[in-house]
């Protein structure tokens, strides 16, 4: 039998608008964070493909089919711009404003690197490609293929499968920091690793 392939380019080249496709790998993989809002794919779907930056995710598709998401932003570009009037209109007023409220930080602030850094966010695999070389694909293609010298990410200290991946790949910790209503978010703290080329 032959070994499916995966293959990985910018979500701006393809010739099509996939930001949907895209958006469900995203929806999929952060479902627990993004129960929340709804239980409803679909309307999860919908709201944060709005809120997607194509310019700076990266899709790994696996027999044609869109199976991996990855942004690398930087200082100028993040890869999700959350909307507060998007929230609300597809959450509430209640849900929306305090998912602004909780994911503006996240998202929106500017980065603090300079111009040869790339920061890796958004990652997620859809789940029956789990286990399938879909997001080391990801990362060595955005390693090897983008012109900054560092990278750098966040890992949440409950995601110990993504944290033994980030090591394998040769990121090492930078930062711990540990994080304000745990008990509600689900995790303790964040792990900032990084990663010079």
């Amino acid at each position: 039998m032959q070994k499916a392939v995966i293959e990985v380019k910018q979500m701006k080249d393809f010739n099509s608008d996939v930001r949907k496709e895209a958006t469900e790998v995203f929806v999929d993989g952060y479902k627990k964070e993004l129960g929340f809002f709804s239980k409803d794919r679909k309307k999860l779907v919908d709201a944060f493909q709005k809120m997607l930056h194509p310019e700076v995710f990266y899709l790994a598709t696996l027999n044609g089919e869109i199976v991996g998401v990855l942004a690398c932003s930087d200082n100028k570009a993040r890869g999700l711009n959350i909307d507060r009037n998007t929230l609300k209109k597809h959450f509430g007023l209640v849900k929306g404003n305090l998912g602004y409220h909780f994911m503006k930080d996240d998202f929106n602030k500017k980065l603090p690197y300079d111009d040869d850094t790339g920061y890796i966010e958004c990652v997620a695999t859809s789940v029956k490609a789990r286990g399938k070389g879909v997001s080391t694909a990801l990362f060595q293609h955005v390693l090897h293929h983008s012109a900054y010298q560092r990278f750098i990410l966040e890992v949440i200290d409950t995601n110990k499968i993504a944290y033994q991946m980030y090591v394998k790949l040769g990121f090492i910790d930078m930062e711990r920091k540990k994080e304000r209503f745990s008990s509600f978010k689900g995790f303790k703290e964040r792990i900032y690793m990084k990663l010079e080329v």
